[in-house]
């Protein structure tokens, strides 16, 4: 496997960044698999065993260990064939990247979530991240599936039917659509579409498709992803960042161009430093990151960051909002020219 150049140039120099390691695991071939249990179906597992409905079932997983940032994650021995289990099919388990999983502790450490809330998990296909929050919320709650993609959309629907959820509701819809309902979540989580890198060992062939021409097209979706969703976020309210790219431009990049932009706070969290996920903070606003990355822990590459909404200031609720309105069109419409 055949890092490319000009990525691992980019990388030098951020925290974290061990060039001969990173290129180490990658040739590797090491392959991590993971799970996720269902604790609506699952309630215990031992030996081998757990128990469905109060029905004892034997699992064809072989489980190697727990992933510590997971209430619910299980590292594999080996990955077996997922498509002749019954159990996978009836939604007892979510095979998830556990790096992805991380977003649990990011969702316990900044929302109390004993209260009803409203959810917006807008780039949701296939549906890793939405079953995980629709595990964590209370029943009152609301957690609204969103994904662009119509063919992902139908792919995310069976896996939340599959989950068992009443509480979630699956829509097709641009990001700018959500805007129609100003002030209206209490947490957005966005899995922005990126390059990718960070998903190297899994997907060898994305390596193929990727360019610093890609990362910074990248780059200008994520901001108008976030500049579409920001008025339908409360006041106080939580964006929850994420993307599967080691790119600085994709991730804590973003997060300085979120605070030119908006009134937030970096939310810094608790992290077990035997977890070994790296703290980083951006270059200008020195806002909080979280890097993942495979020579240093189970799992593939990947970057999150928390930022709460400032209830005093916002770019597009201030009292000057028709003009700030009609910046931020004209701030959309430079970043779609670059998407056409």
């Amino acid at each position: 496997m055949q890092i490319p150049e000009k990525l691992l140039q980019s990388l030098a120099g951020i925290k974290g960044f061990n060039k001969e390691t990173f290129e180490q695991i990658h040739q590797s071939g090491e392959q991590v698999t993971s799970v996720r249990f269902n604790p609506k179906k699952v309630s215990s597992m031992v030996n081998g065993e757990w128990s469905i409905n109060n029905n004892i079932q034997h699992s064809p997983l072989a489980i190697h260990q727990k992933i510590p940032w997971s209430s619910q994650g299980y590292y594999l021995k080996e990955r077996p064939s997922f498509t002749f289990d019954p159990s996978f099919h009836a939604g007892s388990y979510y095979v998830q990247e556990a790096s992805s999983m991380f977003l649990e502790e990011v969702l316990k450490q900044t929302t109390d979530l004993t209260k009803p809330l409203r959810v917006l998990d807008l780039c949701a296909a296939p549906g890793g991240k939405s079953t995980l929050i629709q595990s964590l919320i209370s029943i009152e709650s609301l957690l609204v599936s969103n994904e662009v993609i119509k063919s992902r959309a139908n792919i995310l629907e069976e896996n939340i039917i599959k989950w068992g959820a009443t509480n979630v509701v699956i829509t097709n819809n641009d990001p700018k659509d959500f805007s129609r309902v100003e002030n209206y979540f209490d947490v957005i989580v966005i899995d922005a579409p990126c390059s990718g890198s960070g998903l190297f060992r899994k997907e060898p062939e994305a390596i193929n498709e990727w360019s610093e021409e890609n990362v910074n097209l990248c780059n200008q979706r994520q901001q108008r992803i976030i500049a579409d969703v920001w008025n339908s976020l409360k006041q106080d309210g939580i964006l929850i960042y994420s993307t599967c790219s080691f790119s600085q431009k994709e991730d804590e990049d973003i997060l300085d161009w979120i605070g030119d932009e908006f009134s937030v706070d970096s939310l810094q969290l608790a992290i077990n430093k035997d977890w070994n996920i790296v703290e980083t903070n951006s270059s200008k606003k020195n806002y909080f990151g979280y890097r993942f990355y495979p020579d240093k822990l189970k799992g593939e590459g990947f970057f999150i960051a928390a930022l709460q909404k400032k209830r005093w200031r916002s770019f597009f609720l201030s009292k000057n909002k028709k003009t700030n309105n009609g910046k931020n069109n004209q701030q959309r419409n430079r970043i779609n020219k670059t998407m056409d």
